[in-house]
């Protein structure tokens, strides 16, 4: 005879009670149950001997009181070992303070093995969902942010930034453009997506595997190309500054240590003999320095904030729509006030007289450009290449690319900005550009709902296809780093659990997961699909009593 589960137990329990009105022997309900008498027998006793309250108890041995149990296990796991990044024994803690110890089993061994059988869970509930939700699935061109990590062992990691959705996450011996590739390419198999961009650093593994083996566009990364020169001004300038500013503290005692020997000279009862000290010329010597010392701490503290503006110049210059007006800007006035940085920032090292290993890092950065005023050549291009294949009046063209385009980006802008004035100027702006387009008698307006719909989307999905930074990979790399910080190692089935966690669980304020992002369509709440995989938590062990520990001396009889 088959081994009852515990719900199964907890089931047979309630029939058992159900039919004890029929005032059956003990022998008769267990034929009658299909299970032994002793059995039985041994059930009841175990009910009736457990310490709690008789009534925590009974509903413990109800069924409902074993879903519970499993739930509250099962969501300790998920949120302690997944979500918190703590280990199994943080799991035994958390049962024995909250008294779930005395209904389950809370040894590390008992607890370690269900924390297998989890993350077995998570990666038969992403096959199975990610088979179910790219079926059908409507065929798009979409962007790859990429990068890699170490755990030492190498981790490539690659999500669609749009959605937010992790399509790569796993273990490599290297990071080749071979490698990357073979591993992109069998992370997005079945699925109907193909790449026309990638978005990362300047690694010589990724431009190939980009570019040449996937023959899309590469997109550099902007914060690589700041990050280069603020390593090559922000620590020198710094310097320079502080150094002012000791002068400048340094000017002022002498200038006072020259007032007090004058006045300690003058309020003498009888000056010594001779002609006294030029102190009228010694004071105005030292007032000259200081004045001096001050202009040079302003022109430092100046070439500071200039090198700060001129980095954030090139976060403003880098956009295909200027961010004051929303007009389109055109790869020739993206590489003319990107150009006029890079003079700024040269002018900048000249006069500050920076090293030569500073004024390499700003050349390095500069190389970028090339790159950069590309990447808003092809943004306009495929932007035009989509609009024109749907073949619009000329009117609602002219609304997708000088409105409705440029109005989704600034939105997109402002939800990233980090500051409230400038996402309020970047809405109001869009929502100006917008107003023409909600006017009863425009074109748009008169469409069906379907078509404005589908140019709605078309148009958001244009203003996400400038991508210019991959920081959402950056961010999951700091996130694995602090459960690898806490574990020492993840194993590939960890990685694949805490992958679907990231896809299927963690929700925007929108209340979306990435895979609902990317897939256009909702998973199966993860969460209550692991309470059908996994089956109850077994009962704790018998207590046994452990025998004294002996003395090391022995009592010696007299």
């Amino acid at each position: 005879m088959a081994r009852r589960g515990r719900l199964e137990q907890a089931e047979t329990l309630i029939e058992a009670r159900a039919l004890r009105s029929a005032k059956l022997s003990d022998r008769q309900l267990a034929k009658q149950l299909g299970v032994a008498r002793s059995t039985l027998q041994g059930w009841k006793a175990r009910a009736a001997a457990s310490d709690c309250p008789p009534a925590l108890a009974q509903f413990l041995e109800s069924p409902e009181g074993v879903q519970w149990l499993h739930r509250q296990v099962i969501a300790a796991h998920f949120a302690i070992t997944l979500l918190g990044g703590a280990g199994v024994r943080v799991v035994c803690q958390f049962l024995e303070l909250s008294g779930l110890a005395q209904f389950v089993a809370a040894s590390y061994g008992t607890q370690q093995g269900l924390n297998a059988a989890l993350e077995e869970a998570l990666g038969a509930y992403a096959r199975e969902q990610r088979a179910k939700l790219a079926e059908g699935m409507p065929y798009r061109e979409i962007t790859v942010c990429e990068d890699e990590t170490y755990h030492p062992e190498i981790c490539l990691v690659g999500l669609e930034p749009v959605s937010n959705f992790i399509l790569l996450e796993q273990y490599a011996k290297d990071r080749s453009a071979a490698t990357w590739t073979q591993a992109l390419e069998a992370a997005l198999q079945g699925l109907a997506v193909g790449v026309n961009q990638g978005t990362s650093d300047e690694a010589k593994g990724l431009l190939g595997h980009v570019q040449k083996q996937l023959g899309a566009h590469h997109s550099p990364d902007l914060f690589h190309v700041q990050h280069e020169v603020a390593k090559a001004i922000s620590l020198p300038l710094a310097r320079q500054a502080d150094q002012a500013e000791s002068e400048v503290t340094q000017a002022q005692a002498h200038l006072e240590a020259q007032h007090q020997a004058r006045s300690a000279y003058q309020s003498q009862p009888q000056r010594p003999r001779g002609r006294p000290p030029a102190f009228d010329q010694r004071v105005k010597q030292a007032l000259c320095e200081l004045v001096q010392a001050e202009r040079g701490c302003e022109q430092a503290k100046a070439r500071q904030v200039e090198g700060r503006e001129i980095v954030h110049e090139l976060g403003v210059a880098y956009h295909p729509y200027e961010l004051n007006t929303g007009q389109p800007q055109p790869p020739e006035r993206v590489a003319e006030r990107l150009h006029g940085c890079w003079k700024r920032l040269h002018a900048l090292a000249e006069e500050a007289d920076l090293t030569e290993r500073a004024r390499q890092r700003i050349g390095k950065a500069q190389r970028v450009t090339i790159q950069l005023i590309a990447t808003i050549g092809f943004f306009f291009a495929t932007v035009q290449a989509r609009i024109e294949a749907l073949s619009l009046a000329p009117e609602l063209e002219t609304a997708l690319y000088q409105h409705l385009i440029p109005a989704i980006y600034l939105d997109r802008v402002a939800d990233r900005s980090t500051h409230a004035k400038q996402r309020q100027q970047l809405r109001t702006l869009s929502a100006t550009l917008l107003a023409p387009l909600r006017q009863p008698e425009h074109l748009l307006n008169q469409l069906a709902v379907q078509e404005r719909e589908h140019l709605e989307q078309l148009a958001g999905e244009c203003a996400d296809l400038f991508q210019r930074s991959s920081s959402c990979v950056e961010g999951r790399n700091g996130q694995l780093a602090l459960h690898h910080h806490g574990r020492h190692r993840l194993s590939n089935r960890k990685l694949t659990a805490l992958t679907v966690v990231h896809n299927y669980f963690i929700r925007r304020p929108d209340g979306t997961t990435a895979a609902e992002r990317f897939f256009r369509r909702p998973p199966d709440p993860v969460f209550e699909r692991l309470l059908e995989f996994l089956p109850p938590p077994p009962r704790p062990a018998r207590k046994r009593p452990r025998a004294p520990k002996s003395s090391y001396l022995l009592p010696v009889a007299a």
